[in-house]
């Protein structure tokens, strides 16, 4: 019998993953199949809609826009602070990625756009957002979940516990 993804598959896919430009962002050539829980926020809601209902072999490209990807740029998430928010760190560049804290204790990833004198401006939008992603995918196989897995929300590698 065949498997079509569905809630508490468990899917591996190999996949490519570009942009508008056709540049390669991601992709798992060379290495093992991604593996996932379907149905339980693991992918992006774009990639797993686009999965859903497909079957071991099938092959397909799927072009995801902002909103069911990354979501789109929010510009409350790019300010400028003070060169000494960044204590004992001696040259801040551009491209460079750190870990803040928020108000409420949650770490965000922020990268550095631009160091202008004591000024520093970040970016805490996930470095895809407002990006159309273009994927090509190969589903390899599809599973029925362990109920661990499902209890977990996650794929345990090779079938173990934690």
């Amino acid at each position: 019998m065949t498997l079509m993804i569905g809630k508490h598959s468990v899917v591996s896919i190999h996949y490519t993953l570009k942009d508008d430009e056709g540049q390669v962002m991601d992709s798992s050539d060379g290495r093992e199949p991604l593996a996932y829980l379907h149905g339980e926020n693991n992918l992006i809601p774009g990639l797993e809609s686009e999965l859903q209902g497909k079957t071991a072999g099938s092959k397909f490209e799927a072009v995801i826009e902002p909103k069911d990807a990354y979501g789109e740029i929010n510009d409350e998430f790019i300010q400028t602070i003070s060169k000494q928010m960044f204590q004992g760190v001696e040259d801040i560049e551009p491209g460079m990625t750190f870990i803040a804290q928020g108000e409420g204790g949650q770490q965000r990833q922020v990268r550095v756009v631009e160091v202008d004198g004591e000024n520093v401006t970040i970016d805490a939008n996930h470095p895809m957002a407002g990006k159309t992603l273009h994927f090509a995918v190969e589903v390899v196989e599809v599973r029925e979940a362990t109920p661990q897995e499902i209890e977990h929300g996650h794929v345990h590698s090779g079938g173990h516990d934690h």
